[in-house]
Formats: structure tokens, C-alpha cells, sequence
């Protein structure tokens, strides 16, 4: 019996995934995906929630935004952001169960 050693998914693939996680394991990322898993919010909001500067939340949102987790929509002045993508909560609900199990 011949059993292949390389791996099923592509390298491009691989590459993609590695790619997503290195977005999502940033800590400032993955607050301003939850606070936007309840509603979307301006940039000004993110800001007073998260206690950070402007630049840093804006920095970040562009991140997410090309990574097309996020998306933006101009209202008046201000630009409001809403999730582009619902997947990510399955895999960050499954890292939450995860952690969880090894917390008991």
C-alpha cells in the first residue's frame, strides 16, 4: 500500500489559511470583530469602546477590510463598518469551545 505524504490542500490553500489566522489572531482584530458581530459601528465608536486612538482602529479596520472580514459604508462624515464575512464567528466559536474545554 503507497501512502502519499504531502497534504491534501494545495499550497496556495495552505497559504490562504495561514493567512486568515495570522489577520484574526491580532488582539485589537478580533475585539473590533465582536463589537461588530452586534451592530455595525463608526469608526469614532470603535474608538470609544476599545479606548484607542484613531489611527491604531483605522490601521486595523484596513487590515480586516482587505482581508474582507469587514466592510465599509460612508454615512454622512463618518464611515460605518459591519462584517463582510459570518464565517470567521464559526471558527472563533469553535476556538471559544475549545478554550473552554481546557479551562475545566
Amino acid at each position: 500500500m503507497h501512502t502519499s505524504t504531502s497534504s491534501p490542500i494545495n499550497k496556495e490553500k495552505i497559504q490562504s489559511i495561514s493567512k486568515l489566522f495570522k489577520v484574526i489572531s491580532d488582539p485589537t482584530r478580533l475585539s473590533i470583530l465582536f463589537l461588530l458581530q452586534k451592530k455595525e459601528l463608526s469608526v469614532g465608536n470603535i474608538v470609544l469602546a476599545l479606548d484607542m486612538e484613531q489611527s491604531a482602529i483605522s490601521h486595523q479596520l484596513k487590515i480586516l477590510k482587505d482581508s474582507r472580514l469587514v466592510k465599509a459604508r460612508r454615512e454622512g462624515k463618518s464611515m460605518v463598518y459591519s462584517l463582510d464575512d459570518l464565517h470567521v464567528f464559526s471558527i472563533l466559536e469553535q476556538v471559544l469551545t475549545h478554550i473552554n474545554e481546557l479551562e475545566q
